[in-house]
């Protein structure tokens, strides 16, 4: 299957970001390149990687996303794909606030599951749509900065980042 690649500047390092028609399929950093690949793969069997040469409508929400709209990245259509658990997880992502935070518990409890904060978490690992499904905006039981495949000093530029412009 063929997807288009983008490549975005940021200040906390180049965003990959993979659009098929005008749906996000994936959105990961430049140096974590290879579990995007991974992601798509395990998604979409065979995957082919072709350069887009002017900006998608997602490329541009999310510059003005990183340039202070809190609300850009809201604007952006989505292709998920996972199991009906994660992608649950996944919308309800999408629905924390620029500049709110909840526990993987508090996410579980939302979502009708009190239990399965474990399950969550991990849902929230095999999220193939960074900063647009904003896993980064989930913290530990105690408030810390837990588990970002991007590193955790760019899950806390981007709460930063959020805590700014929300």
């Amino acid at each position: 299957m063929t997807f288009v690649l983008e490549n975005i500047p940021s200040p906390t390092g180049e965003i990959l970001l993979v659009t098929r028609d005008e749906d996000v399929v994936a959105l990961d950093f430049a140096d974590c390149e290879s579990r995007m690949l991974r992601l798509l793969e395990s998604r979409f069997e065979a995957v082919k990687l072709v350069p887009r040469k002017r900006p998608s409508v997602a490329a541009k929400l999310v510059h003005a996303y990183l340039g202070g709209d809190a609300e850009a990245l809201d604007r952006i259509k989505i292709h998920l794909s996972g199991t009906k658990f994660q992608e649950k997880v996944w919308r309800a992502l999408r629905k924390i606030r620029c500049g709110e935070t909840l526990s993987y518990g508090e996410l579980a409890h939302r979502l009708g599951r009190p239990t399965a904060a474990r399950a969550v978490g991990a849902a929230n690992g095999r999220n193939p749509i960074a900063l647009i499904v904003p896993c980064h905006r989930v913290l530990a039981s105690n408030g810390s900065l837990h588990g970002y495949a991007g590193g955790l000093a760019r899950k806390q530029w981007l709460l930063e980042h959020e805590s700014r412009i929300s």
